[in-house]
């Protein structure tokens, strides 16, 4: 006689979600500093398999980037693109400064989604994730959650 049990699925166990908070060091007014390892230390101890990780910037003039990351010349291109949008003297109502700072984090956004799948992010050959500086040298927060499938 089979148990009441058989045939029934039991839920997996799963670590619950949790948030990290990394600090991230800027030296320069603008930097695009690499931050996939960071990122994938995180997902790695949190021991997702797959899932998804969230990427949020808690800053005004900061953003998240995902492009190319072997060729540091992207960045100066990058960099000389967003000051043809945004140039640092322009005559701003938002004057103190740091307006192009705003504008540029603004345009790139201050979150990204990165899919897990077995325990490592899915990126490109060539991309990396990016935090960008627009108005630094500062310390920067970077929240960070895994989330299982």
């Amino acid at each position: 006689m089979e148990s009441p049990e058989a045939g029934r699925v039991l839920p997996t166990p799963r670590t619950p979600p949790r948030l990290h908070t990394a600090q991230v060091e800027t030296h320069a007014r603008v930097e695009f500093k690499d931050i996939t390892q960071l990122i994938q230390k995180v997902v790695t101890e949190s021991s997702v398999q797959n899932g998804t990780c969230f990427l949020f910037v808690p800053h005004t003039t900061a953003a998240l980037l995902i492009n190319e990351n072997s060729d540091p010349a992207l960045h100066r291109d990058l960099d000389n693109f967003l000051k043809l949008l945004a140039p640092r003297d322009r005559d701003y109502q938002h004057n103190d400064g740091n307006c192009d700072a705003h504008l540029k984090a603004a345009v790139l956004g201050n979150s990204k989604l990165l899919l897990v799948e077995n325990g490592r992010l899915i990126l490109g050959r060539w991309q990396g994730v990016f935090m960008c500086e627009f108005d630094g040298p500062r310390r920067r927060e970077l929240r960070i959650k895994v989330v299982a499938d």
